[in-house]
């Protein structure tokens, strides 16, 4: 990709919330990896790139907060001067200082192999037992998340009907599950206005780091096998009210 973008003389920058995870990745699945560090992949990563950005909520298991990281001076400088104008001096960014620690601390955790174990494990955890209740699943099993195909477990729910609404919907009355739809309404908005279905209908179940304990995922997996048993009594929705963009954060539903 680095060889690409330089070819068309496009800047490389990562999005790399989960830069860590999929370091873990790489270490475990790619030829070649495996007796190198997690730092010493990640800092191969970055050496590929012009700049990233970063939700420091994600891998740095920050509460809140995130960076801007360039190459480009005179770009760094314009984005400086911007911060000031608008969220505060590049020392703090709008960010107290005790979550500057807290951000710092978490990267030194994070890349921590033993942290990242007990982390994908997890979330595989979850994940398979998911699976072996009946409930589908996509796979492999990720780093942060598991994701539920809700078009395929409620098949009877059409995609602009947003069976993946339908489900995060379900999931939070039954059992206080607090999930996340990615499919028709993310996706399924073109430029000029038309909606057509995405390519899938899932359901997020991201999992925070370091929060919940086993029998807590005990109980995501009771909850969500009992909806999948009634999934034929749950109904499609329909938007009553959007905005011009990023809908699927703050878009109001009626069920139908």
């Amino acid at each position: 990709m680095r060889a690409l973008c330089d070819r068309f003389g496009v800047p490389l920058f990562l999005d790399a919330c989960r830069f860590a995870e999929n370091a873990y990745f790489i270490k475990q699945r790619e030829p070649g990896q495996s007796e190198r560090s997690i730092t010493e992949i990640v800092r191969e990563m970055a050496s590929y790139a012009d700049g990233m950005t970063m939700s420091a909520k994600k891998d740095p298991m920050a509460n809140i907060g995130g960076w801007l990281a360039l190459n480009d001076e005179r770009l760094a400088e314009r984005c400086k001067t911007m911060l000031i104008l608008t969220g505060g001096f590049t020392t703090y960014g709008g960010l107290a200082g005790r979550d500057l620690e807290a951000i710092a601390q978490g990267l030194e955790e994070v890349v921590q192999e033993e942290y990242l174990r007990y982390r994908i494990c997890s979330t595989a955890y979850l994940g398979d037992a998911l699976a072996d209740v009946g409930v589908p699943v996509v796979r492999p099993i990720g780093g942060h998340a598991v994701f539920i195909d809700a078009r395929a477990l409620l098949s009877h729910i059409e995609p602009l009907q947003y069976p993946g609404q339908a489900l995060a919907v379900a999931l939070y009355r039954e059992g206080g599950i607090r999930s996340c739809e990615i499919g028709t309404i993310m996706f399924g908005r073109r430029p000029d206005g038309t909606e057509v279905p995405a390519a899938m209908d899932l359901v997020r179940l991201a999992i925070p780091r370091r929060t919940y304990t086993q029998s807590q995922l005990d109980y995501v997996v009771e909850v969500v096998g009992h909806v999948a048993e009634h999934a034929s009594e749950l109904r499609g929705y329909t938007i009553t009210e959007e905005p011009a963009q990023l809908r699927h954060f703050t878009a109001t539903f009626a069920e139908l």
